[in-house]
C-alpha cells in the first residue's frame, strides 16, 4: 500500500456527486504545514484507508479552528474562525469529526456548540481504541517488540476531557512493553506548549518544562517516546535533541499503528 498513491478525498469532490462521508477529518494547522506533522497525517489517512473507513477532508477550504487565538486572547478572532467554520461544516452536513490534534478537538466538542456547530467529536486515539475494540484494527507486527514504550499524555485530551485510557490501551495492543513517567494521567507534567505558549518565549525558570518532562521519559528507559497531539509532539522532539537521545523515537499513536500494519 505504501507504494501507491492515495487519493484523499475531498468534501467538495464527494458533496457535488451527493456523498456524504460518515467522517470529516480535520488535518489541522500542524498537519497540513509543519514537516514533522504531515508524516503524522500522512500515517493517519493510510490506516483509515487500509480499514475502509468513509472520510474526507477539507482541503483548502480547512482553516485554523481558532484554538491558539482564543488561547492568546484574540477573542474576536475565535469567533470569526468559528463561525465560518461551522457554515462550512454544517455546508456539508458533517456529523462526526475525526482528528489528531487534541486542541482541535477540545475546540470543535466544547466550544463550537456555542456557535451553532454540534459534532461527534472523535481524538483519533479514541477512534483507533474504538476500533480495537470492535475487533476491527489488529496490530498484528512484532515491530515494537522487545521495546519499550511510555507516553505522554497531551493537556487537552486529557486533564481537559478526562481521555487517559485510550491512547494507553492502543500502545498496549501492541508487544511492546509499556512503562508509566512517575507523573501521567491527570498528574501529569505539560509538554509546555499548550495555552499559546508555542508561540512565545519561554517564561522565566530553573528549568523549560519540557526539557523535565523529556528526562522523566526518558527515565523510563523507553525507546519511544509516544505522543497524541502535534505541539506535545515539537515539545518532546525538542527535548530529546536538547539531551542529545534522538537515537530515542517520538512517534505519534497513528504512526504506531502504521507501523504496526506495515503499511
Amino acid at each position: 500500500m505504501s507504494k501507491r498513491k492515495i487519493e484523499v478525498p475531498l468534501m467538495s469532490d464527494l458533496h457535488a456527486r451527493g456523498e456524504q462521508p460518515e467522517y470529516l477529518v480535520w488535518i489541522g494547522s500542524a498537519g497540513a504545514y509543519d514537516d514533522r506533522y504531515k508524516k503524522v497525517s500522512r500515517s493517519l489517512i493510510k490506516v483509515l484507508t487500509y480499514l475502509n473507513i468513509s472520510y474526507a477532508v477539507l482541503g483548502v477550504e480547512e482553516s485554523s479552528s481558532g484554538d491558539v487565538a482564543r488561547r492568546a486572547g484574540n477573542e474576536m478572532l475565535f469567533q470569526m474562525q468559528a463561525m465560518t467554520n461551522v457554515e462550512i461544516l454544517n455546508g456539508y452536513g458533517v456529523k462526526k469529526i475525526l482528528t489528531a490534534d487534541p486542541h482541535a478537538y477540545n475546540t470543535f466538542k466544547n466550544e463550537y456548540p456555542d456557535f451553532g456547530g454540534h459534532y461527534e467529536v472523535w481524538h483519533h486515539s479514541q477512534f483507533f481504541h474504538k476500533l480495537i475494540r470492535e475487533g476491527t484494527l489488529h496490530m498484528n507486527s512484532d515491530v515494537f517488540k522487545d521495546k519499550i514504550l511510555t507516553f505522554h499524555d497531551p493537556c487537552y485530551l486529557g486533564r481537559a476531557n478526562g481521555e487517559y485510557d485510550a491512547p494507553r490501551d492502543v500502545i498496549k495492543a501492541t508487544p511492546a512493553e509499556f512503562k508509566e513517567m512517575p507523573r501521567h494521567k491527570s498528574f501529569a507534567l505539560c509538554c509546555g506548549a499548550g495555552g499559546g505558549q508555542m508561540f512565545k518565549e519561554a517564561e522565566a525558570g530553573d528549568r523549560e518544562v519540557f526539557i523535565e518532562r523529556t528526562e522523566e521519559a526518558l527515565g523510563t528507559g523507553a525507546e519511544v517516546i509516544a505522543t497524541a497531539c502535534p505541539y506535545c509532539m515539537v515539545m518532546i522532539t525538542d527535548g530529546l535533541k536538547y539531551k542529545d537521545r534522538e537515537e530515542v523515537k517520538n512517534l505519534d499513536i497513528a504512526e504506531i499503528i502504521e507501523q504496526s500494519l506495515e503499511l
